[in-house]
């Protein structure tokens, strides 16, 4: 029942945000389709603008901490020698912060990376999916403490039940979720990685499509 209701309430927050755009992500695990999120316009259109480029064709996932994150779309990633750092390509501006309460890193949260600049402003590409760990009330106290943001009780339960990365709230757009294939990113957080967390080998971001719209039919 309790996992019945998880699901529901995840369902709830990610309607509330209404995800409408929807991206397909093909790796050789199979296939992670992320919702967009409409209240965070800005990041949202610029996703669909990079994908319609083909921008994250044969990007690496450059970037896999299990418990915390999963990082992809440095442009410097598709032609990178064995043992190459990456991290640090970009496209040449930054994406305004879109940061609200409504949009948290609960397990499967899409966010965009970011430097240390002060006006929290995104890379304009790379990206990360929350893999996640659990967290006890009294831990979230204390984050919620420490950043000066208060968590809602449907997100409360989220992090207590279903796990995310609640640290990361307040300082990094979330604008998207994972609506399937976590399966498929926790297997790309579990591969083995070198010292700078890059995954031995590579696990490339095949294809990166727009998800279309199944046709309505009307019958008479």
């Amino acid at each position: 029942m309790k996992k019945l209701f998880l699901s529901l309430l995840s369902l709830c927050l990610v309607t509330a945000a209404m995800a409408q755009k929807k991206v397909v992500i093909e790796t050789e695990y199979g296939k992670i389709v992320l919702a967009l999120y409409d209240n965070t316009p800005k990041h949202r259109d610029n996703m669909v603008k990079l994908v319609e480029e083909k921008f994250y064709d044969s990007t690496l996932f450059h970037r896999v901490i299990p418990g915390f994150v999963i990082q992809g779309g440095d442009p410097d990633s598709k032609k990178a020698k064995v043992g190459q750092v990456l991290g640090g390509g970009d496209v040449g501006y930054k994406v305004p912060a879109e940061i609200n309460e409504e949009n948290f890193h609960q397990r499967g949260a899409v966010g965009m990376a970011r430097d240390n600049n002060p006006d929290k402003a995104s890379s304009g590409c790379q990206f990360y999916i929350v893999v996640g760990k659990k967290f006890t009330d009294e831990e979230l106290d204390n984050i919620s403490q420490r950043n000066n943001r208060k968590f809602t009780p449907a997100q409360r339960e989220i992090y207590k039940n279903a796990g995310g990365t609640p640290h990361l709230d307040g300082n990094y757009t979330v604008y998207g979720i994972v609506e399937e294939g976590m399966d498929v990113v926790d297997k790309i957080a579990a591969e083995p990685k070198d010292s700078t967390d890059r995954p031995r080998k590579d696990i490339s971001m095949k294809k990166v499509t727009m998800k279309k719209k199944k046709k309505k039919f009307l019958f008479f």
